[in-house]
């Protein structure tokens, strides 16, 4: 059994505070920035420097936007009119990816338009990206003790100053490993076998969608939603259906146009 002791605040500068869950988040979009710019160097990637470095910008405003977004229209969605300033409060966590998957597919549109790239040319070139940054934001959740799992007993079980005394799985781990650490190998890897064109972005769905589907097994509903169906089916099983039939929908067109090409 482990204690969760850890100050959500990096450092202070006089009143101003400097979050963990804010630098996890600049961590994420820095590894994304560096990743981007090791395949635009390839040969024949059809990206430059400056491209990756306005994308990465398109889809920062994306994920925070539509990330805290979705939370408040997802998971928050009868919050007092009087509390609605908490929308800005993305220190504090909260943020969906779901509705930061929404925000980043619409910055992708908005990129593409600009410097005339197909929709999918960008989604299969930043899929690999983003990973790293989905695993920095689940560090995060750990230290700002957030999005914990159920009671477990577990010998790397965590008892959370916000669970009770109880110990708990400590699922954003489970979360920074597999939407982490595992789904950037498999898309890394994937995307250097020249698959064709929207298999990657397939592939990320699908990967996605089927890894959080597993571990909301384990963690624990919010509490202003709890179960929708059958005690175990929950709001991010919900939004992560769609994600894996898409994924995997698109992974069969892609190959099947390749085919027939």
């Amino acid at each position: 059994m482990i204690i969760h002791d850890i100050d959500p605040v990096a450092f202070s500068i006089g009143s101003f505070k400097v979050h963990w869950y804010g630098i996890t988040y600049l961590a994420g979009f820095a590894l994304a920035w560096w990743l981007g710019t090791v395949r635009a160097r390839q040969p024949g990637s059809g990206w430059n420097a400056e491209q990756v470095s306005d994308i990465i910008f398109y889809a920062a405003v994306g994920v925070i936007a539509g990330g805290r977004l979705g939370y408040m229209l997802f998971y928050n969605p009868f919050l007092p009119a009087g509390e609605a300033s908490q929308f800005w409060e993305v220190w504090k966590g909260g943020m969906s990816f779901h509705g930061g998957l929404i925000g980043v597919l619409i910055a992708m549109w908005l990129f593409g338009r600009r410097y005339r790239k197909g929709f999918f040319e960008v989604a299969d070139f930043v899929a690999p990206l983003v990973p790293l940054g989905l695993g920095a934001g689940r560090i995060g959740n750990y230290i700002n003790a957030e999005l914990w799992g159920k009671v477990s007993d577990l010998p790397w079980a965590v008892v959370f100053p916000t669970g009770g005394p109880l110990p708990r799985h400590p699922s954003m781990l489970y979360e920074f490993f597999l939407e982490g650490v595992v789904l950037f190998v498999m898309l890394w890897w994937f995307s250097n076998k020249a698959p064709p064109r929207m298999a990657v972005s397939g592939l990320f769905l699908l990967g996605y969608g089927s890894f959080r589907f597993l571990v909301e097994f384990v963690r624990e509903p919010d509490r202003q939603l709890g179960y929708l169906a059958f005690d175990w089916f929950t709001m991010g099983q919900a939004l992560s259906l769609p994600m894996i039939i898409g994924g995997g929908a698109l992974m069969w067109w892609a190959y099947r146009s390749a085919k027939n090409n």
